[in-house]
């Protein structure tokens, strides 16, 4: 039996930082796992330039909340339903998440999240765990199931490489080229064809 275990940013929404650097015009905050493959180091600076122009999760929120599904995302959820059951396997924050699971029917997420002080500033970021994808994956399977695993970015490749299908949803030509083993598809009808061809073959 097959699961999918799919990315949020970049696959399905687009990316909540690059969003909030346009709003703020901040363009240090447009980097993302995109351009960095260091989690830590980039989570770390987000928070430290947040802190210096006075960016509070009220002010992120407020973006998020106007932020659409990627065109086609919602028919291809919508294709899955009654196919494969999907779980969203994210290194976003619950406290950003809320607003774009609803517009997806409420989906199962696995995330991490956020320290907030009482004045809304973000004074730190908790993961869940050390690489939480691939263990997402490493889970599923030791309960039997197949993965089908969705991403775009470096912090995606170690879960990718562990499902039995690692896909690449239209990811940028430097992650290509880091990573020349793993499948590209570039459009949601090609993510529906390489789905269906993988669950006939059981």
């Amino acid at each position: 039996m097959y699961i999918i275990c799919c990315d949020l940013e970049g696959v399905l929404v687009p990316e909540v930082w690059i969003n909030v650097a346009r709003w703020t015009g901040i363009d240090e905050l447009k980097l993302t796992t995109r351009d960095i493959n260091d989690y830590n180091a980039l989570m770390k600076r987000r928070l430290e330039i947040l802190r210096q122009h006075s960016i509070t999760i009220n002010d992120i929120q407020k973006v998020i909340a106007l932020l659409e599904l990627m065109p086609g995302a919602l028919d291809f959820i919508n294709w899955l339903h009654g196919r494969v059951q999907m779980v969203v396997v994210s290194d976003t924050f619950r406290e950003f998440a809320d607003p774009l699971l609803e517009k997806m029917g409420w989906p199962v997420l696995f995330c991490h999240h956020l320290t907030i002080n009482k004045e809304g500033e973000i004074t730190d970021y908790n993961l869940r765990q050390s690489d939480a994808k691939m263990k997402v994956v490493e889970a599923l399977q030791n309960l039997n199931y197949k993965v089908i695993a969705i991403g775009d970015s470096y912090n995606d490749v170690q879960m990718l490489r562990k499902a039995e299908l690692g896909v690449l949803f239209q990811p940028p030509q430097n992650v290509v080229d880091d990573n020349r083993d793993l499948l590209v598809v570039n459009s949601y009808l090609g993510l529906k064809k390489i789905v269906s061809e993988k669950l006939e073959e059981g």
